[in-house]
């Protein structure tokens, strides 16, 4: 019997961003029609308007949403990792991040070179966390720093997708 490895041990989104975690939700990710499943790929322009996350959960749980790029500026020589592109703390369950506080705006793919990865990490919050600083810079951005920082715990759900450079005549 052929045993399944996770796409995020495959995809080193566990070990580079976080550690090992056990999912207990399910975060539902799109751009446009285009459904985020873990490894799929994406074209900037398609991710370049925020995505519709859907967050399950009772509205009275509080979660934290960080989307990061580990491979910042590029894969082989990631000098930058991790670079940040959104963070939105406070967001009631069952609903979407457009209900929670934005500490940093969103920023979509922009790989220079090679194929990044995307990756989007939510954290359950034991209280809310009102007002937090935004980071100083969205270079060299630690997930597990931040999370120890805010007291968020392990994720309970990540999903993550591929992107590159597209050529200028392909746009769209």
């Amino acid at each position: 019997m052929a045993a399944t490895v996770d796409p995020l041990v495959v995809g080193r989104v566990i070990g580079d961003v976080v550690d090992i975690f056990v999912p207990s939700v399910s975060l539902s990710v799109y751009y446009g029609s285009k459904h985020v499943t873990n490894g799929c790929n994406i074209k900037p322009s398609v991710a370049a308007s925020l995505p519709r996350v859907v967050i399950p959960g009772h509205t009275d749980k509080l979660f934290t949403l960080v989307m990061t790029d580990p491979d910042a500026p590029s894969p082989s020589e990631p000098s930058m990792r991790e670079w940040v592109h959104w963070i939105v703390t406070d967001i009631p369950g069952n609903t979407s991040p457009t209900r929670g506080r934005e500490i940093l705006p969103y920023m979509g793919p922009r790989p220079p070179v090679g194929i990044h990865r995307y990756i989007l990490v939510l954290f359950h919050q034991k209280t809310p966390l009102g007002l937090v600083e935004p980071p100083v810079s969205r270079s060299n951005f630690n997930t597990r720093a931040f999370a120890q920082q805010l007291d968020l715990g392990l994720p309970v759900a990540t999903v993550y997708f591929n992107s590159q450079k597209e050529p200028a005549n392909k746009r769209r």
